[in-house]
């Protein structure tokens, strides 16, 4: 997920904001495709071969790069279908996913893809209008587009004067310890892959800035949450975050040969397994000050990713605990489900919150009212994958019948959506969720073809593990 591990009071998430904006209040719900008679779907798409699902996802990665043609070569991912409000934003998060997922498929023009993205990520770095310390922001724009209070955004990726666009319309200005952790995540595999030293230097240059302005000598330890678009430190420090830091950290030690970065290694997977709950066999989200540990709402991804991190068996139960304790089936019979009739998607939601969720109050102003039971298939596909890794007793079932329903859902949802203007490909494509979600964090996920579902589905059917240190090869 990337967003906010660390608190569940405040907005200040990937999805939402880092800076003062609106955030992603103005995502509003939307067709889900059609309905097909009895649940049944075209033979194309039920006799579909899993090599065929895996081209169409990313072909779908390839729409979101090329939304705007016109616009330079300097490309990123536009991270959700135009019908999601948010115009032309590409997140930073979801782009790193986009290469590990590019990489993941192992084809040349694949890979091709990948090294695009990672060299628009350096640019980035190196072109940011306000600082050189190699930080990424949250989101940036890439494409031009009209705002909702009738403003002119005429820009690309990069403006004329040849910096980079950065997402301020929404307030997606700052800078995240585990955004920059997964874009030095893909940049080491990058480099890795292909041996280009300059995908290195900027994965070095990301766990530089993050040991700046991310380590803390807090009671709790670990590395804080980063910095707002003022640029002053935010207080929460996130499971999730620390998580990515096992990761990026362990892979600049085995590129660079550093062992300081083992030392730095240590510290976030010390902070993580603080977090860990041993009776209820599950972790915590984090920490607002340091000193406290919160213990609601319970996100899933923190039961997921540390799995593919740390590869504990001390802690393989949190798997049982997210399949057991976030396990939702949508169908259009369930309240404020938006599923057409005659289909049903199974797999898990955002957090032990969204299972409470108000479903007589919109998920935030201008929004539609939250399904409980909406299938959040970014996490649902990180279970998958977790799965698979774990390799326990009836994992590869279960693990397979949470990648149908994401293939269903590629089939099936998301219909007659676009990027920049221009029709997506036919069923390529993840939605975020299958119905209206509430996250308990904030913001919601809604029934929007995604670039971070999409990757997070090919690593799982590909069974390609982004978090592990060695990975990317």
């Amino acid at each position: 997920m990337n967003g906010m591990s660390g608190t569940s009071d405040a907005a200040f998430s990937r999805r939402t904001l880092l800076g003062a904006g609106i955030g992603a209040a103005v995502l509003v719900a939307g067709g889900a495709g059609s309905a097909y008679a009895s649940g049944s779907a075209p033979a194309s798409a039920s006799s579909s071969a899993p090599h065929s699902a895996h081209r169409r996802a990313v072909a779908f990665l390839a729409a979101a790069t090329d939304g705007y043609p016109d616009h330079g070569p300097v490309r990123l991912a536009q991270s959700y279908a135009d019908q999601a409000g948010l115009f032309s934003t590409a997140f930073t998060y979801d782009n790193a996913l986009a290469i590990l997922a590019l990489l993941a498929v192992r084809t040349a023009d694949a890979q091709r893809r990948a090294v695009s993205l990672g060299d628009a990520l350096l640019y980035a770095q190196a072109h940011d209008p306000v600082h050189g310390d190699g930080r990424l922001r949250q989101g940036y724009n890439v494409g031009p587009y009209t705002f909702y209070d009738g403003s002119r955004q005429p820009d690309g990726f990069v403006r004329a004067d040849g910096t980079v666009n950065v997402g301020s319309q929404f307030g997606f200005t700052g800078t995240a310890v585990g955004d920059m952790a997964w874009a030095g995540i893909a940049l080491g595999a990058l480099a890795r892959r292909t041996g280009a030293r300059r995908f290195l230097r900027g994965a070095v240059r990301i766990g530089e800035w993050i040991e700046r302005n991310g380590r803390t000598d807090e009671p709790l330890g670990g590395y804080k949450f980063g910095v707002d678009g003022g640029n002053q430190k935010l207080p929460f420090t996130s499971t999730e975050h620390n998580t990515d830091l096992v990761c990026l950290f362990g892979r600049l030690a085995r590129l660079t040969g550093d062992r300081v970065w083992w030392e730095r290694r240590s510290r976030a997977r010390e902070f993580v397994l603080r977090m860990w709950e041993a009776d209820g066999g599950f972790f915590y989200t984090g920490t607002n000050d340091g000193v406290n540990i919160n213990t609601s709402p319970i996100p899933e991804d923190t039961q997921t990713w540390t799995h593919l991190a740390l590869d504990s068996r001390a802690h393989a139960r949190s798997l049982d605990w997210a399949a057991r304790e976030l396990a939702v089936l949508d169908h259009a019979e369930r309240r404020n489900s938006t599923v057409p009739a005659g289909q049903s998607y199974d797999g898990v939601t955002f957090s032990s919150a969204s299972l409470l969720a108000n479903e007589d109050a919109p998920i935030a102003d201008s929004q539609p009212k939250p399904d409980r039971n909406g299938v959040w298939f970014e996490g649902t596909a990180h279970l998958a994958l977790a799965l698979r890794e774990r390799h326990g007793r009836g994992d590869e079932a279960r693990a397979q019948r949470l990648i149908d329903s994401l293939e269903r859902a590629q089939d099936l949802l998301g219909a007659a959506q676009t990027v920049g203007g221009r029709a997506l490909p036919e069923r390529a494509g993840v939605v975020s969720a299958s119905s209206p979600l509430d996250t308990g964090f904030g913001f919601g996920y809604y029934p929007y073809r995604h670039v971070g579902a999409t990757a997070w589905y090919l690593m799982a059917a590909t069974r390609f593990n982004p978090l592990r240190v060695g990975a990317g090869g």
